[in-house]
């Protein structure tokens, strides 16, 4: 009899720790969700400062046409990306496209003189500095995340579950690490 109580006991404790377990991978799958989330509000406040930005400095490079079609170019498959990998993509071209951009402002000196230019200029930076800090929470999500999934015996839980490991967001390639080269 004591036998099956500690039988009993034991399928209740290794229920009880599956339940622990199944919970740590949903909070942690929705951490992962709502930081994707602060990833996605502050591209989309780049994505709102580009136009303007394009704007201004076509008015001073009127003969820049391809560069400005680039950064438009970029900035439509960024917002119309829809998984983590295709946002790397996407934010990689649209970064080869600002830096494009921000090399034609260079060679106008009024009009890196201009106070809307600088202003915009600001503005971005202050974007592009919340993008990185949203980005490194939501690569420590993951890293958490992923973790779980892949030490034992949470393994068992998330294979049996379906809570699959999520790939990290790095915008970085090795031709960013390189000095630009611009050509026109």
């Amino acid at each position: 009899m004591i036998i099956l109580y500690v039988l009993i006991g034991f399928v209740l404790l290794a229920a009880f720790y599956g339940v622990g377990i199944y919970n740590r991978l949903v909070k942690l799958k929705t951490l992962v969700e709502e930081a994707w989330s602060g990833i996605d509000v502050q591209l989309k406040k780049r994505y709102n400062l580009i136009p303007n930005l394009v704007e201004t400095v076509k008015g001073y490079a009127t003969h820049e046409k391809e560069t400005f079609e680039n950064v438009t170019k970029a900035r439509s498959q960024a917002q119309s990306a829809s998984t983590v990998e295709g946002q790397q993509v996407a934010e990689n071209q649209l970064n080869k496209s600002l830096l494009n951009l921000f090399a034609v402002a260079e060679q106008y000196p009024e009009l890196k003189a201009n106070e809307n230019f600088l202003s915009l200029q600001k503005e971005l930076s202050v974007v592009e500095s919340d993008i990185e800090k949203s980005r490194r929470y939501y690569n420590g999500t993951i890293r958490d995340y992923n973790i779980l999934i892949d030490s034992f015996p949470s393994n068992i839980i998330a294979g049996m579950t379906n809570f699959n490991k999520a790939a990290f967001f790095q915008i970085e390639t090795e031709e960013e690490r390189q000095n630009p080269q611009v050509k026109f």
